[in-house]
């Protein structure tokens, strides 16, 4: 079948296509939005967090994107260079990072609340110099915050995930491709033992964090990043794929429920959620990227909904927090509890998902094709 290219990674054509990845990427960047959009109502405490397990879904990213980089690339080095490797990378994530902060940065100031007290009074000149240097995903340092969070990317928060996937393609490019299995699978065992080490001594439970430039921060960001995408590629080099049925049924589900689920241990043993987290994110999450890979989907109706889910995860993730800001305005200036707020909630939601169907028809597909025309001038697709 050929391909297009799965959200976050590019599909070679000659190869056939994970289906089902692209539909549980989709899955979970909704369930981002929804997590975002709930996180307003917590005041700080995830105890209180419905859908509390959400925060993981970027770990899942990085195990999809870990497996589908090395199905996509590991047998290509020798007919592409290093060049044309990250003119690729570039080529497919680029585009919406650009759009991703435009709009954060033509809905800033509607953005001003309890939430972010001082927003209005954030130079113009300042607010596109920010733009401007998240074009190129360098984070910003602390001094340049607009919003008080810290954040490495203060217009598009979740441009964070997208500056360690960078970094995950260039180890593996430059170095972790060139590894044996066994050093591979030794790599990953040490930083397995990393997460699960963060995880459980972490104050408050949980792997949450990376977005910011604070050494602790960057601490987080590295140990999520580092497990879960080279564990990826270690799966796509060893895993056979069997034929499972209804296997994007089965592992949506359980990927919804693994996200979703309370938190554990309560207030009196956060640790347990912590190991809760670094077990999940190291056997359950490249389980179910194995079940997805070994499944079809061949029903109309199923296949139509895991299509649009793929379509639209990329773009979904990269622009719908400018939205969650506003969400957060609004819960603020009209004193909203979370029942009342649920209907404009879901408002939210329909929007960032329209906004990004958008963005991928009008914008994202247009430019990588001229991108990749100008840029690639031929070479192995």
């Amino acid at each position: 079948m050929k391909s297009t290219s799965t959200q976050f990674v590019g599909f070679s054509d000659s190869k056939s296509h994970y289906q089902i990845l692209d539909g549980l990427r989709g899955v979970a960047a909704v369930i981002v939005v929804i997590f975002h959009l709930l996180e307003t109502f917590t005041d700080g405490d995830n105890q209180k967090q419905i859908i509390n397990h959400g925060y993981m879904a970027v770990d899942f990213f990085f195990v999809l994107s870990g497996f589908v980089i090395g199905y996509a690339y590991d047998d290509r080095w020798g007919k592409m260079t290093l060049g044309e490797f990250f003119k690729r990378r570039l080529i497919r994530l680029h585009p919406m990072i650009i759009v991703g902060m435009i709009i954060g940065a033509v809905t800033f100031y509607f953005q001003d609340c309890s939430f972010f007290p001082g927003i209005g009074q954030v130079p113009v000149g300042k607010l596109l110099l920010v733009m401007f240097i998240g074009f190129t995903l360098v984070p910003v340092p602390l001094s340049m915050d607009l919003r008080g969070w810290g954040e490495m990317h203060p217009l598009d928060g979740p441009a964070w995930s997208l500056f360690f996937e960078y970094i995950g393609n260039i180890l593996y490019a430059l170095f972790v491709r060139k590894f044996s299995n066994k050093l591979l699978g030794l790599f990953v065992m040490v930083t397995g033992i990393a997460l699960i080490h963060l995880a459980v001594t972490s104050p408050h439970g949980d792997i949450i964090g990376g977005w910011s430039v604070e050494p602790m921060q960057l601490r987080i960001g590295f140990t999520r990043l580092l497990y879960p995408f080279f564990a990826g590629l270690l799966l796509s080099r060893i895993a056979k794929p069997g034929k499972i049925k209804h296997a994007f049924l089965w592992s949506a589900l359980l990927l919804i429920i693994i996200l979703a689920i309370p938190r554990v241990g309560g207030t009196d043993h956060v640790w347990m959620n912590g190991l809760y987290d670094a077990l999940c994110i190291i056997f359950a999450f490249p389980f179910i990227v194995y079940l997805g890979a070994s499944g079809q989907v061949k029903e109309n109706f199923i296949f139509k909904i895991n299509k649009f889910l793929g379509d639209i995860s990329y773009p979904l993730y990269i622009t719908h927090y400018p939205f969650i800001y506003m969400f957060m305005a609004w819960v603020s200036h009209n004193h909203a509890d979370l029942k009342g707020s649920m209907p404009m909630a879901f408002a939210v939601l329909i929007i960032s998902i329209l906004v990004a169907y958008a963005c991928l028809k009008l914008y994202d597909i247009p430019v990588r094709k001229w991108l990749t025309k100008k840029m690639m001038n031929n070479t192995v697709r």
